[in-house]
């Protein structure tokens, strides 16, 4: 089951994904998320995956579609706790990475 819990904290959405990323969940990302982050021009965006248990190709297509809206808004975003399995496919975004929600948030206030 997916889950995706949702934080605005000092200018940044922080997105907490949790369980299978798959086509039958990533409707969330574009049909919520997605709408949100244009809406409300929100700028920066931290995902963290550490939950994230598996993904498909519509998963991962969903989070490069919302990178495009951060880039629209003039933002930043950001991967972090990405699990080890999974950097092969996840480097393929070119989006950065960071090692916790933290660093991530260091990195925008810079």
């Amino acid at each position: 089951m997916f889950q995706m819990d949702l934080e605005y904290n000092k200018g940044v959405l922080f997105a907490r994904l949790s369980g299978n990323l798959s086509k039958k969940c990533s409707y969330k990302l574009n049909n919520y998320l997605l709408p949100v982050l244009l809406k409300h021009k929100i700028k920066f965006l931290v995902y963290n995956l550490f939950e994230v248990t598996s993904y498909d190709e519509t998963g991962l297509e969903a989070i490069l579609n919302t990178k495009c809206a951060i880039k629209a808004n003039k933002g930043k975003i950001f991967l972090c706790e990405v699990p080890e399995e999974f950097n092969k496919d996840i480097r393929k975004l070119r989006i950065k990475e960071t090692t916790s929600e933290l660093t991530a948030l260091n990195l925008i206030q810079v």
